[in-house]
């Protein structure tokens, strides 16, 4: 493939993971770092001034915290998507980080394979959640046997076809953040945490049939 290389901002305080996020993504194709920040507020800046794909971005920081500058990221009308990165999964955490604008949100113990899948994902604009946090969300939503609504089975059948977000969104002519709240609702009922396995579940509770897959 002969596409641009997903250009990554990490912010974190803490150096030794900067690090050791910069060395990781080094050895990957496809992917460059192109900054470091060590607060929210440097992220902001920096996402301002470099425009990258993705912010790798911890909820804990000194000073303005992940939360707040995903919030201005989403504010400030940048195409960069927010990829969470922490320590944590608490209810109290994930689902107002997603709710403020990330595409995803994974833990640091994550395996590099999972992180640079995520951030190739979230370049995508693709939601991805790490299975604990995939459980708390459902713990919000709580509704693992609730039937999806329309515009929800609507939605899984543009994933099944393979639509990313974007194009759910234009197809449905509603928002890209409109489209993410429903995918996080899917992922939530179905009790699965990426779109390959809500496709997988659709197919298995009967709620797409063969002809909703991709075409050919």
């Amino acid at each position: 493939m002969g596409d641009a290389p997903v250009r990554v901002l990490i912010a974190d305080d803490h150096p030794v993971v900067r690090d050791g996020l910069r060395g990781m993504f080094a050895g990957e194709p496809g992917l460059t770092v192109v900054g470091e920040a060590g607060d929210g507020a440097r992220a902001v800046e920096l996402a301002r001034s470099l425009e990258p794909d993705v912010v790798l971005m911890d909820l804990r920081m000194p000073g303005t915290g992940g939360l707040e500058a995903i919030r201005e990221l989403v504010r400030l009308g940048l195409p960069t998507r927010v990829l969470v990165l922490t320590t944590y999964a608490t209810d109290s955490d994930v689902a107002p980080a997603i709710e403020a604008g990330a595409t995803g949100y994974l833990l640091k113990d994550a395996p590099p394979e999972e992180l640079t899948r995520a951030v190739r994902l979230a370049a995508r604009g693709e939601t991805v959640l790490s299975p604990l946090a995939a459980t708390r969300l459902v713990g919000r939503v709580r509704a693992p046997a609730a039937p999806l609504s329309d515009r929800e089975l609507e939605i899984l059948r543009l994933i099944a076809a393979g639509s990313t977000n974007r194009e759910a969104a234009a197809h449905l002519f509603i928002s890209e953040a409109t489209v993410k709240t429903h995918v996080l609702h899917i992922y939530a009922k179905l009790g699965v945490n990426d779109r390959a396995a809500a496709v997988a579940a659709g197919f298995r509770r009967g709620l797409l049939d063969l002809g909703d897959g991709p075409p050919g």
